[in-house]
């Protein structure tokens, strides 16, 4: 295989050496390192490209795996501790692997559209939910036919337009901890109202992408369906391991808690009485 391409072969010290090698062989066989044409290239992703070849950027795959390693440890610790996470992928390629991702490891996602103030204006997006909620009930009762059909259409469509940007986010009471995003350039608004927050961003980012924008960044294809999903299995695989700890860490902490108390060995003796200050009182075992 050409070292050029894979960008691995110059004797980086590895641990793990066997999982990092398949991780690898499954990143090149996905296309993640295939960039964007050298024309559309953002200069500040010079550090995470190896090469050029045919006019396209080829992105290096040890950057990969170190920004993967890296999101890995990340999303485990924030999920450990209780933090949720919040996927984000309009684009088309995205959609479909971010809702399947997050539904499997349990976390929000935003997969049509980001709607403006999402995070900034969280309040006023969750009480849109009460609404939805309101539209889903009339649709599943007999109140639906008491209505013109102009206005069961009507419904209808706001019903759906509805599903689409909130369905996602149903769950989410409280705001996360961290956005894993697919391509910030397509998600600005998505960063911009994480940065304003405080919140931290692990994003997959092309060539012609802003690697400052976010705080932990992934470089790989962000336009190619088979890479994205490797991506999101990747990291979802993170999430999941994450509440699996955070669970064996509750467990552990309630037994803990409530000790068994030990058992008394019994005494065919009977307890002999002691007086005190004139007083009798049955003799205490100890």
């Amino acid at each position: 295989m050409d070292p050029l391409v894979l960008g691995f072969r110059v004797g980086v010290p590895w641990k793990k050496e066997t999982f990092v090698s398949t991780l690898i062989k499954e990143l090149v066989e996905a296309g993640v390192h295939y960039g964007h044409r050298s024309s559309r290239w953002n200069p500040k992703m010079r550090p995470y490209i190896y090469a050029r070849r045919n006019l396209i950027h080829i992105i290096d795959v040890r950057e990969t795996v170190r920004g993967l390693l890296r999101a890995k440890k990340y999303l485990q610790q924030v999920v450990t501790s209780g933090g949720l996470i919040l996927f984000v992928g309009t684009k088309r390629q995205a959609a479909e692997a971010v809702q399947r991702e997050a539904d499997r490891c349990g976390m929000p996602y935003v997969n049509d559209r980001w709607l403006g103030g999402t995070l900034t204006n969280f309040r006023t997006i969750r009480s849109r939910l009460t609404r939805l909620e309101e539209l889903e009930a009339i649709r599943e009762s007999d109140t639906i036919n008491s209505y013109s059909k102009k206005m069961q259409s009507a419904l209808g469509r706001e019903y759906r337009k509805m599903f689409r940007n909130l369905n996602g986010i149903r769950a989410m009471a409280r705001l996360p901890e961290c956005l894993v995003i697919v391509d910030p350039k397509k998600e600005k608004n998505a960063v911009k109202e994480a940065q304003k927050l405080g919140i931290v961003t692990v994003s997959l980012i092309d060539t012609d992408c802003d690697p400052d924008v976010v705080d932990l960044p992934i470089p790989g294809n962000d336009d190619s369906m088979q890479s994205i999903e490797l991506i999101m299995k990747i990291l979802a695989d993170a999430v999941a391991v994450g509440k699996a700890t955070a669970s064996m860490q509750e467990l552990e902490a309630s037994e803990g808690a409530t000790p068994t108390p030990e058992p008394v060995a019994a005494t065919s003796e009977p307890a002999e009485p002691t007086v005190e200050s004139g007083e009798v009182s049955p003799k205490t075992e100890k």
